[in-house]
Order: structure tokens, then C-alpha cells, then sequence
């Protein structure tokens, strides 16, 4: 299961921001008295009672707006809205209802999305204020929760009421039997144009109109391969060069995404080359442990030559020098080229990502390794390396006991991470090595 998501919207100077903060226990929000002081939305990975889950701060909306400011805040918050499980919708007791909480409150109903009514500022002991009761006109049919953001106090009573809303964690029951597959990149790399492809129909909207959103789609798709579950991240287009703000979201979205994944596709423009964005998204996949795909997309675009295969190829894993154990392949999504060869390499770098070698094999193979090359040496001392066991998979991780992690070089390690490559294969799957010195345990 994904990390669920739970986004706090109002209007502007409702005080979410400061009751944000008093759940994340730490100012990670700024906060002023001045309307529009948190542009963009902030995230904070909390939890509760046992569950965990992604909080999302917005700027405020205002639902009539020209100034361009609170028109990119009005886009953010609809941004959080969308990805939420569920929403904190914050108002205030000092200003009463006004004309734009009936309107946030309205966008929020039509949104589907559980949504708790919180009112903010009632500082008071005792009794709740007879202005208190006047939020229920706002037409919700959760209990409204007060709280005090400066003093904390309804914070437990709020998150008791989050965690009761979240997603059922045992949802997904039957995902141990299919291969959960990420497609990610950045907008218009082709990500809803390939899934649409390998599922062989137009079950996912296409399109090059600037400033579309929508929610990641889980398609299910069952053949003589195996089974799978697509998740396409396409989520918004970039309106223009000034909002790149934009692109942070698509980041976010893809490392959800990639979280809940065994299989990346890193979906790359291959008219565009491999830019810095790219490189940014590889990265989650790379520092999440999931076994990744390089999918070259739009290669019947490119005006070719007998090298330029080649040249691509240097070129993407020239970026991306730390996935050179990731396989690539040009593809299509248009006219279809190779893209039938995707569930091979799915399930090929799926096995790897999931193998396991017995400790026998592995020393065997660490005898061989030390034998070829030696081990670094300093001031005399040398390493020493006595066994290496296998603790984990997806990804797959090796913890080697030594005399001295200080020599065991990075370019040692490296070497004996490319002999368990050469040996095992573990094609499309980082693997992850930890150095423990003699009379240390592993994890």
C-alpha cells in the first residue's frame, strides 16, 4: 500500500499552517499573520495511533481571485486535494463563516473525498462558544472538531478522527501475486500513451493540453505473462516555464508511486534527450531499492543513423552512471515498436530484484573475488574479509563481516558488487552492500 495522504485546506490565515506544525512537532511551514505566506504545499511524513501518512500543507484559496499569487495557491491546494485520502478542512472562530469558506467547502464536497470540518481558535476552556455551532451551516456531515493550533489542544481528537478515515491497510491482499509497476517521468514522456499501448486499449485520457490533472490510475491487467498492476503518474502538465513550481508536484507523485511498486518504467522523451527532471525521478527509483526499466520512448521520432542507438544509450547511462544495472530499451508508444518486450524485462528484472543466494554460494564466491584481487591495505594493516550473508530482497542486501570497515574501500565494494552481478546476474535491481566489522550484528 501507498503512504495515504492527508492535505489541510481553508482559506488563507485560517492557522494551518500552525496547526500543521504542532502535529509534525517541529516548523516545517512558515508561518505569519499575513494571507498567502505558504505558496506552495509542504509535506511532512508523520503518524498516528500506528499508521503512517503524508501530510500535505496548502496555501489558502480563494476561490475569486486575479491576483496571480492566490490563483497558483488555488491551483496547489486543488493539487492536494486531488492526491488526498483525506482532508482537514481548517476554518476559524474569530472570523465566523465568510462567503469563501461556503465556496472551499462546496469545491470539497464535490471532490468524493472524506473531509473533516476543523475550527480553528477556540482557545477557551470549558463549554464551546455559541459561534461554534454556526460552522455546522457549512453542510457537512462529519462532527466539526475544535481545536487550538497555538495550544495544541484537539490535535488527538483530530488525528484519532484522521486515522479512523485512512484507507483499510489490508486493502490489498492479492498484491504478493502481481507485479505492481510504476511508470514514471516527466509530463509528456508518454507515461498514459505506453500503459494505453501494453493494455491494448484507450483505457487512460491522453493528452498534450497544458495544464491537465488528474488523479494516478491503477490498471489491472492479467496475460500469458503474469500479473500486473500498472499505476501511471502522468498527474499535470506544466502550464508554463514561470510555474516550474508544477514540476515539484510530478516529483511527489512519482515517488508515491514508486513506493507502493516492485517494477519502475523510467519513461524518458527521446526527442527531449535525458534531462535534469529525469535524473531527479531515476533517482527515486534508485534510492528506493525497485528494480527499474530505462523505456525510451518516442524513438520513431528521432532521425536515426546506424550509431544513434548507441549514442543514446552512453548518453543515458553517462546521467545516470550509479543505474548502469538497469536494462534499456527503445520503444514506441505510437506505433507500438518493442513495447511487447516490456513483460519480459518486467519479470526478468522482478526476479532479480527478488533472488536469494545461499551464504554458501556467496563465500564461495567472496573466496574467488579476494583471491583475484586483493584487498586494500593501509599502513600495513590489510582487510580481512571472513563471510558475507544475505539479509534482504527487493532489493537484494548483503551484509559482509570484515576486520576493519575503514579499509573496506568504496572501490572494493564496487568491485564485489560486480562480481555478484557477473555470478548471479540481479539485472534491473540495486543491490545494497553493508560493511559490519567483526563483532558487530547484522540488522
Amino acid at each position: 500500500m501507498s503512504t495515504p495522504v492527508v492535505a489541510f485546506v481553508g482559506r488563507p490565515n485560517v492557522g494551518k499552517s500552525t496547526l500543521f506544525n504542532k502535529i509534525a512537532g517541529e516548523r516545517v511551514s512558515i508561518v505569519e499573520d499575513t494571507p498567502g505566506v505558504t505558496r506552495d504545499r509542504i509535506y511532512y511524513e508523520t503518524s498516528w495511533n500506528g499508521r503512517e501518512f503524508l501530510m500535505i500543507d496548502t496555501g489558502g484559496i480563494e476561490p475569486k481571485t486575479d491576483d496571480p499569487i492566490f490563483r497558483h495557491m488555488r491551483l496547489q491546494s486543488q493539487i492536494a486535494i486531488e492526491m488526498a485520502d483525506v482532508i482537514v478542512f481548517m476554518t476559524d472562530l474569530s472570523v465566523g463563516v465568510t462567503a469563501d469558506d461556503r465556496e472551499v467547502a462546496r469545491m470539497l464536497q464535490k471532490s468524493g473525498k472524506p473531509v473533516i470540518p476543523v475550527v480553528n481558535k477556540v482557545d477557551g476552556v470549558g463549554a464551546l462558544p455559541a459561534d461554534f455551532y454556526e460552522f455546522y451551516e457549512l453542510g457537512f456531515t462529519e462532527d466539526l472538531i475544535p481545536v487550538s493550533a497555538v495550544h495544541g489542544s484537539g490535535t488527538g481528537d483530530l488525528l484519532d478522527r484522521v486515522v479512523e478515515l485512512l484507507p483499510d491497510a489490508e486493502a490489498e491482499e492479492d498484491e504478493d501475486d502481481r507485479i505492481t509497476v510504476a511508470v514514471i517521468g516527466k509530463p509528456n514522456a508518454g507515461k498514459s500513451s505506453i500503459i494505453n499501448r501494453i493494455l491494448g486499449e484507450e483505457r487512460l485520457i491522453v493528452s498534450d493540453i497544458a495544464g491537465t490533472t488528474r488523479d494516478a490510475v491503477d490498471t489491472k491487467k492479467d496475460n500469458e505473462y503474469g500479473k500486473y498492476t500498472f499505476i501511471d503518474t502522468a498527474g499535470i502538465r506544466r502550464q508554463s516555464r514561470i510555474e516550474d513550481r508544477i514540476e515539484k508536484f510530478s516529483v511527489l507523485r512519482a515517488k508515491m508511486a514508486v513506493e507502493r511498486a516492485r517494477v519502475c518504467l523510467i519513461m524518458i522523451d527521446a526527442t527531449e534527450g535525458v534531462t535534469e527532471q529525469d535524473e531527479k525521478i531515476a533517482g527515486l527509483a534508485h534510492e528506493a531499492g525497485k528494480a527499474s526499466i530505462f523505456v525510451i520512448n518516442k524513438w520513431d521520432a528521432v532521425d536515426k543513423d546506424n550509431d544513434s542507438v548507441k549514442k543514446f544509450t552512453e548518453e543515458v547511462y553517462r546521467h545516470f552512471s550509479y543505474m548502469t544495472y538497469a536494462p534499456l530499451i527503445f520503444v514506441s508508444a505510437k506505433t507500438g515498436l518493442r513495447v511487447d518486450r516490456l513483460y519480459e524485462l518486467i519479470n526478468r528484472v522482478d526476479m532479480s530484484s527478488a533472488l536469494r543466494v545461499t551464504t554458501g554460494m556467496l563465500n564461495d564466491l567472496l573466496a574467488d573475488a579476494v583471491a583475484r584481487v586483493q584487498p586494500p591495505s593501509d599502513k600495513g594493516r590489510i582487510l580481512k574479509i571472513y563471510y558475507m550473508v544475505q539479509t534482504a530482497v527487493r532489493p537484494p542486501e548483503f551484509v559482509v563481516f570484515c576486520n576493519s570497515a575503514e579499509l573496506f574501500h568504496f572501490s572494493y565494494q564496487r568491485y564485489i558488487e560486480n562480481r555478484l552481478r557477473e555470478t548471479f546476474g540481479f539485472s534491473g535491481t540495486p543491490i545494497r552492500l553493508v560493511v559490519r566489522q567483526k563483532g558487530d550484528k547484522a540488522d
